[in-house]
């Protein structure tokens, strides 16, 4: 069963999200919610090269 990117791209970014405001509400983010987004883009541009160049 494929799953379509747009499908995976919404779940991905709405997993990461609801990570990251449980952190922040445990107040686990205090200082560096912004870096903290960084390592997660990183991610998740490294999953679609990765998808793209399998397909390939």
């Amino acid at each position: 069963m494929k799953i379509n990117t747009y499908k995976f791209d919404i779940i991905f970014i709405l997993s990461t999200a609801t990570i990251l405001i449980l952190l922040s509400h445990y107040n686990l983010l205090e200082k560096y919610i912004g870096l903290a987004f960084i390592p997660i883009l990183i991610a998740y541009r490294l999953g679609q090269y990765s998808e793209r160049r399998l397909k390939a």
